[in-house]
């Protein structure tokens, strides 16, 4: 009989994960990840870990099978939480959901996990998992998104290795959500009816805002309102020797230096906000909402446009050094001068576009055939085949 530890977290999703795994005749064991407690940043007076833990472990009695915690707070504020805030310091944007399932999930907790003598990890995510070559003495596995599109979580996935994919089950790929509640409402779990987490990966009810504006000094500056019709964003563009010349140039983000804007506000500090913001900015009076089109940490201003077709926020081409190409499909590496067209996101929820990735000595790009709002340094691009993930990278 194979071993699968289950990360139970508190929610609907894991308990379902765990009772499905059961049900195959697996030997199940539920976790809990006790990921911070750190009570310089308490919100509130909840104590959401406390209440997920007590929530897992009803479910692990319900399901009867094992369960403990572990704590994991200290790798989770080394290579999570300190890295997020040097990102914010540096005016870029991290996404500590996917450095979360890299990082911890499935480096910390599988390796705890297989202490504890599993064949398996299995968590609750939305995604698919096939073996492509099953007959082959090395397999190749793949990452395809889950069967209910609006649920799909394969791109918090994105960075995920054939090492850690090999190791892992995600029993509710083939699910829709509605399915998965129905199955614990029958089961009379007591996360049946449970909303979904909104806050920080496996912190809860904290959340990002409030949490920075605990760890970072405020520092008021000033908010600047730019025309759609600055000049840079007429500027021709200029011959170009080579396509990675014209990759590069359309990659980089506006300068603002030279702006003829209007200051129409204050802020608490740059590194509070991200392109693409909207919330937060406290100012009115404007036909159309105002954007965040970019940041200044050094000069500590903010850069709005009026309206999200502003072309401020509008761009085509990103880049990704190649320090920061990962192919969850290795085999599939493009070598330099090759391209590929994809499918690809630059964020969750949002639909895949057509794009063409190219690889070149310097890094990746990846080209849209249409605008994408807001490119934002510091997040993830995921490409696709289809419906299969393979590969991402940090955006630069």
């Amino acid at each position: 009989m194979k071993t699968v530890v289950v990360g139970l977290s508190g929610g609907v999703d894991s308990s379902i994960a765990a009772f499905l795994l059961k049900e195959k005749g697996y030997q199940v064991i539920g976790l809990f990840m006790k990921n911070w407690h750190d009570e310089s940043v308490t919100i509130s007076n909840d104590c959401p870990w406390l209440d997920d833990s007590n929530d897992a472990m009803l479910v692990a009695e319900k399901l009867n099978i094992p369960f403990q915690t572990v704590d994991l707070s200290t790798e989770y504020k080394s290579r999570i939480v300190d890295y997020m805030f040097n990102e914010y310091k540096l005016g870029r944007t991290p996404n500590p959901d996917i450095l979360c399932n890299r990082e911890i999930k499935f480096d910390v907790f599988l390796k705890i996990a297989f202490s504890l003598g599993a064949d398996y990890v299995a968590t609750g995510h939305y995604c698919r998992k096939n073996i492509l070559n099953s007959n082959k003495k090395t397999p190749i596995y793949s990452l395809k998104a889950g069967v209910d599109k609006n649920k799909d979580q394969s791109y918090f996935l994105c960075q995920l290795s054939q090492e850690q994919l090999s190791k892992t089950l995600f029993p509710l790929g083939e699910l829709h959500k509605s399915e998965v509640r129905r199955m614990a409402s029958e089961l009379k779990l007591v996360t049946a009816n449970k909303n979904d987490s909104q806050g920080l990966c496996f912190i809860g009810k904290v959340k990002l805002p409030d949490f920075l504006q605990q760890q970072l000094k405020s520092k008021i500056g000033e908010i600047i309102k730019i025309s759609p019709h600055f000049e840079n964003y007429n500027k021709s563009s200029p011959v170009f020797n080579s396509k990675e010349d014209e990759l590069l140039y359309q990659s980089k983000p506006i300068v603002y230096e030279n702006h003829d804007g209007t200051v129409v506000g204050k802020h608490l500090g740059a590194h509070f906000f991200t392109k693409g913001q909207r919330k937060g900015l406290g100012v009115g009076g404007t036909k159309d909402p105002l954007f965040v089109i970019e940041t200044d940490v050094n000069k500590n201003i903010i850069y709005v446009g009026e309206g999200k077709s502003h072309p401020g926020l509008l761009r085509k081409t990103l880049k990704v050094v190649n320090e920061e190409v990962h192919w969850v499909r290795p085999d599939l590496k493009l070598s330099i001068g090759e391209k590929l067209l994809v499918l690809a996101r630059i964020r969750y929820r949002q639909s895949l576009e057509i794009a063409t990735i190219f690889q070149t000595t310097h890094g990746l790009y990846v080209e849209f055939l249409n605008d994408q709002i807001a490119i934002t340094e510091g997040q993830f691009v995921a490409w696709y085949l289809e419906d299969e993930l393979v590969g991402s990278g940090v955006i630069s």
